[in-house]
């Protein structure tokens, strides 16, 4: 994989009411800034600030404050700058300005890595873990080009059914040609033969040259009116033979509009009217989760005593206990997983108590979070519905239309034949007067040779005629050998888009299995790392199972995930998440949130990764892997503790008050 080249300059995050802070601003140079210090410094605080400038809104506003503002300077030749604003309105607190991304979904998961992370909690918590692999990759697109993709190969089949019945006619005009090449050369040689036998006449018979012109122009416009009624009654045939075609088209048209399902209007509004309310409803879901994700973030800021709030608290406890009891910090330090001053009722309760209660919520965001699922499949699949019937009523109209356009061509068709059927009458009855003036003429004078000369006139009418059919049938093969070529690229074209549908298809598969190999070889890489003895290896493992998706029961893919251990005697077991210990999840957990960073290539589209809550690790890992990851982040901001902070590189920034 390649690594980001990035250039040195600096970042500045200046904050106003923003978690604990009052106002601050802090520079943070290219590379490692560590925020090095106690609890109840603000160093979380900090942290969601730049979290809130970047897009996240896991961000909150001072208890105390009505508005708060973060604002997020990138150096170099041209300074950018990005806002985040929140304002407390009816009772919440509304977040608007124009921070660095416009979706954070990404970054949420697997670049800001503080304690309460999601993907780091969903592996503590050891729940499946492909929804939130797989939650950046926009699959709603991949679904969006299968219906187009479908909706252009049908158009293309339609396309290639024509053909096909052209396929069929041309053995047909193949035969008829070579037939009236026969005949045109039958003919061709019988025309020789007359024209021999008129020159020999013409050597032994006198007749007057006013006779023979005379009766040659009384065939030459015998010919030509027989000619004319040639064309009227092949243009008559023609059009006779269209209408036929489009009343077949339109019978056939008439038979799948039968055999295609009604879609009442009420279908559609009435799915519309279904995905509005299941839109209304997700939208309340996610502002649920978004209230619940800020009430543990409140809450989890007061556990780390990381809020003026608790600071007050812990102050009063203080002024009416010992004088003695030490420091605020330490007090906090000290009470740690004992007891603890409610910053709701003032009294002092067990941390254990504190934390039941906020694991009672988080298991109510994961619940609201498992229906927000399910919504979403359920829109995607009335969605896909929606899709098909709206194609099924285009299809519908297109075809009426065709109807109506057909029936004006019949009727237009019909209207010719009338005036031809006209013209050929006409035409009849100057053709009898013609044949009963060249009668006369035969009645006149008698002669062998112009009987010769009006049946090599009836040659060359017949030769002509046949030439003709002989062309209109060249012209005809042509045309369909040309639409039978064009065939090739359609079927070439329908192969692409079926292999385009059936890669889409899998695409989501695909894109799963890759994950799965990328999680695995990140996390492997990772853990080489951190060197731990008692854990050889961590994967995930794509597996099959039956899943309610909406109303449906389907086969989804689940990630599970795995964990090898050695023993004292290299031995190596399988183990799972919930034989682990604490530190032991938050380590899995950390290890799987770092490999989705690097998975999902954050670092091409943000500069920032966010790292907080590793007392899990001893100061050396840590160090070898802020080392590790300083290569693909611009900026890696890290909240660490004094004893962790020493084993980190010298020429690393250090950040000690806020």
């Amino acid at each position: 994989m390649s690594q980001p080249q990035t250039s040195e300059r600096l970042a500045e995050i200046h904050a106003e009411n923003i978690g604990g802070i009052d106002d601050t601003t802090v520079s943070l140079s290219s590379g490692v800034t560590a925020l090095t210090g106690r609890n109840a410094t603000n160093r979380t605080s900090l942290l969601r600030a730049l979290m809130g400038a970047l897009g996240s809104d896991r961000v909150s506003l001072k208890g105390d404050a009505d508005k708060g503002r973060i604002e997020l300077t990138l150096g170099g030749e041209d300074d950018s700058i990005y806002t985040r604003t929140l304002a407390r309105e009816d009772g919440t607190v509304v977040m608007g300005g124009e921070p660095y991304l416009e979706d954070s979904e990404g970054a949420d998961l697997f670049a800001f890595l503080l304690e309460n992370n999601e993907a780091r909690q969903a592996v503590a918590r050891g729940e499946d873990l492909r929804e939130v692999i797989m939650r950046p990759v926009d699959t709603d697109a991949i679904q969006a080009e299968i219906r187009q993709l479908e909706t252009q190969k049908r158009d293309l089949d339609e396309q290639l059914d024509r053909l096909e019945s052209l396929d069929d006619q041309l053995p047909d005009l193949e035969r008829q040609r070579t037939q009236l090449e026969d005949q045109i050369e039958d003919k061709r040689t019988e025309l020789d033969e007359k024209e021999a036998a008129i020159e020999d006449a013409d050597s032994t018979v006198d007749d007057t040259r006013e006779q023979k012109a005379e009766f040659e122009d009384a065939l030459d416009d015998l010919q030509e009116a027989r000619s004319d009624l040639d064309d009227i009654r092949y243009r008559l045939d023609t059009e006779r033979e269209s209408i036929q075609a489009l009343e077949d088209e339109r019978e056939g048209i008439r038979t799948e509009l039968q055999e295609m399902s009604e879609t009442p209007a009420g279908d559609l509004s009435d799915i519309d009217a279904e995905i509005d309310h299941l839109r209304e409803h997700k939208q309340s879901l996610e502002s649920t989760i978004s209230q619940l994700q800020r009430v543990l973030q409140f809450n989890e800021e007061m556990l780390e005593g990381d809020s003026p709030e608790l600071q007050q608290a812990l102050q009063n406890t203080t002024d009416s206990g010992s004088a003695d009891e030490g420091a605020l910090t330490d007090q906090l330090l000290a009470d740690e997983g004992e007891t603890t001053v409610c910053w709701t009722c003032g009294s002092e309760v067990e941390r254990e108590t504190i934390d039941e209660t906020l694991e009672s919520l988080r298991s109510l965001r994961e619940e609201k979070s498992h229906e927000r699922n399910d919504l979403r499949s359920e829109l995607d699949e009335l969605t896909t519905k929606r899709s098909e019937l709206q194609a099924d009523r285009d299809r519908r109209e297109r075809l009426d239309r065709k109807l109506d356009e057909i029936d004006r061509e019949i009727d237009d068709r019909e209207s010719t034949v009338a005036e031809l059927t006209d013209e050929q009458q006409e035409l009849e009855d100057e053709i009898n007067d013609l044949e009963a003036d060249v009668e006369a003429l035969e009645a006149e004078e008698h002669s062998e040779l112009l009987d010769l000369h009006k049946e090599a006139n009836q040659l060359e009418f017949e030769l002509g005629r046949l030439k003709n059919d002989l062309e209109d049938v060249t012209d005809e093969i042509e045309t369909v050998e040309a639409d039978l070529d064009e065939r090739e690229n359609l079927e070439k074209e329908r192969t692409t888009f079926q292999e385009e549908l059936a890669d889409l298809r899998t695409r989501i598969e695909q894109l799963e299995a890759q994950a799965v190999e990328e999680f695995n070889e990140h996390m492997q890489t990772i853990l080489e790392i951190l060197a731990y003895e008692n854990i050889e290896r961590i994967w995930i493992e794509r597996a099959e199972r039956t899943v309610r998706e909406g109303r449906r029961k389907v086969q989804r893919g689940v990630f599970d995930l795995h964990i090898v251990r050695n023993t004292d005697e290299d031995a190596t077991y399988e183990d799972t998440i919930e034989h682990l210990s604490e530190s032991e999840r938050e380590v899995t957990g950390l290890v799987f949130a770092l490999a989705g960073y690097l998975v999902h290539n954050l670092y091409e589209t943000l500069p920032f990764i966010v790292v907080d809550s590793l007392e899990a690790l001893d100061s050396d890992r840590i160090a070898a892997l802020v080392e590790y990851f300083e290569e693909y982040a611009e900026y890696l901001v890290v909240a660490l503790l004094p004893e962790d902070a020493v084993a980190l590189d010298g020429q690393h920034h250090r950040l000690n008050e806020i």
